[in-house]
Order: C-alpha cells, then structure tokens, then sequence
C-alpha cells in the first residue's frame, strides 16, 4: 500500500507501534525495513527529513489485515 502526505509522524509511528504483525516499509531500491524496529524507525526518519518534514510517500507492507485497515484508517482522519 502506499501512503502519502504523512504529516503526523509521531502519530503514524504510533500507529505502526499499535499493529499487531510486521510492518514493512519498501524503500526506492527494494529493500524492506521492519517499522516496528525503533531503529528502523530512526533510520527512514533520518532519511526522510533530509528533503522536508512530511513524509511524501511511503510503500508499505502489512502483513495483517487489521493492521492494513489501522494504517487506512490513519491515512483518511489525517
């Protein structure tokens, strides 16, 4: 899935934190980091705020379906 314009990141990691299975981010070159990993969450936020302070897109993998709807469910009250 992909999420865009994520302006809330403390309130997206949060979210991440709150799924019950893994969460992956893809990065451009295909690699996938764990988000529930606090330094994988350092790490793509390092990344991330080099450019600017939202989070312009994002791939992410959920592997559950709740969790997929948690992260929906993110997108459209933010």
């Amino acid at each position: 899935m992909k999420i865009t314009n994520i302006k809330d990141t403390e309130a997206f990691f949060k979210v991440v934190d709150s799924c019950e299975g893994r969460v992956e981010l893809v990065t451009g070159e295909g690699d996938r980091l764990n988000l529930k990993s606090k330094l994988s969450q350092f790490v793509s936020l390092a990344n991330i705020f080099q450019t600017n302070e939202t989070i312009p897109e994002l791939e992410l993998i959920a592997y559950e379906p709740d969790d997929a709807k948690r992260l929906l469910e993110f997108m459209i009250s933010q």
